[in-house]
């Protein structure tokens, strides 16, 4: 069996299984990862024969993702806002909507460093994987490294195998960000500029929680107690003790959680509470402002 018969064979598999996924794409995907070729060579030397270990272990994970097992787990890989992370079963894998918590928070701290304060201060609440530290990281790094402002990104998570993989993704992309292993406040010290999370905020009895690729992660960081609100509230509740005056807080929340997220805030006082919509006009992100 060559390249060519193979991914004709795994993409009519895999399209049966799951006619909403692209069969071709995913089963490109697995042969480059098996062989270590570019789309571009498998494409174009589609007449390549596959040995019987090749073949193997490709039957091994055709027969993984077959089960509904996320891509990104069988790759151990995820890129997210152009950077390649390391992801395990431990934590949630990255997910576009996440890009408009980082959009936000940029905008937000691009307009705070144009006062070119000596120093500022980023905490990244449940980080996972530490991708939106890192994509912070990325883009801010370069701005104030040329305006002399002292950068500080801390990102901290309750599972100390995670913080370990965090860690991992920062070295692998070169990118100087702190992980530290703490639920939520109780282990962080001094006061920040932004605060940011992409917490668990989905109901336990959510059905959605029984399909696709959150049946293979980790239900500690998807659900949440009071319906989901329960994490959401203790992060609105605490931060202010860990921000800078004028200090603001970004939440990423479910697509419904909108109106409540706002109440939750304004009923702590918080100050020109706005929600950002994601790429398919849902409500996704909610922010306020901390002022004394």
């Amino acid at each position: 069996m060559n390249y060519r018969q193979w991914l004709e064979q795994a993409s009519e598999t895999l399209n049966q299984a799951n006619p909403y996924e692209n069969g071709k794409n995913e089963a490109l995907i697995l042969l480059q990862q098996v062989t270590g070729k570019s789309r571009t060579q498998i494409l174009a030397f589609d007449e390549t024969e596959i040995d019987e270990k090749v073949r193997s272990n490709l039957t091994a994970l055709l027969a993984r993702r077959l089960k509904g097992e996320p891509i990104a787990y069988i790759l151990g890989e995820k890129e997210f806002w152009s950077l390649p992370l390391n992801v395990s079963k431990e934590t949630l894998i990255p997910r576009p909507d996440t890009e408009i918590l980082v959009e936000s928070a940029l905008q937000i701290a691009k307009e705070k460093l144009q006062e070119n304060p000596p120093y500022f201060g980023i905490l990244d609440l449940g980080t996972g994987t530490g991708a939106i530290a890192l994509a912070l990281a990325s883009e801010l790094r370069p701005i104030c490294e040329k305006q002399q402002t002292e950068l500080n990104i801390i990102g901290v998570d309750l599972i100390p195998e995670v913080v370990e993989l965090a860690k991992s993704n920062a070295e692998k992309n070169q990118l100087s960000v702190v992980f530290l292993q703490s639920k939520w406040f109780e282990k962080v010290e001094g006061k920040f500029d932004l605060i940011v999370s992409n917490p668990p905020y989905i109901d336990e009895k959510d059905e959605h929680l029984t399909q696709g690729d959150v049946r293979f992660e980790p239900l500690s960081a998807l659900v949440a107690e009071e319906n989901g609100y329960a994490d959401l509230r203790h992060i609105i509740e605490q931060a202010p003790h860990y921000l800078t005056e004028n200090g603001v807080l970004l939440l990423e929340h479910g697509w419904q959680q909108g109106q409540k997220v706002r109440s939750i805030f304004q009923e702590n006082f918080w100050q020109a509470v706005e929600t950002v919509r994601d790429y398919g006009d849902n409500e996704r992100v909610t922010y306020g402002f901390w002022k004394r």
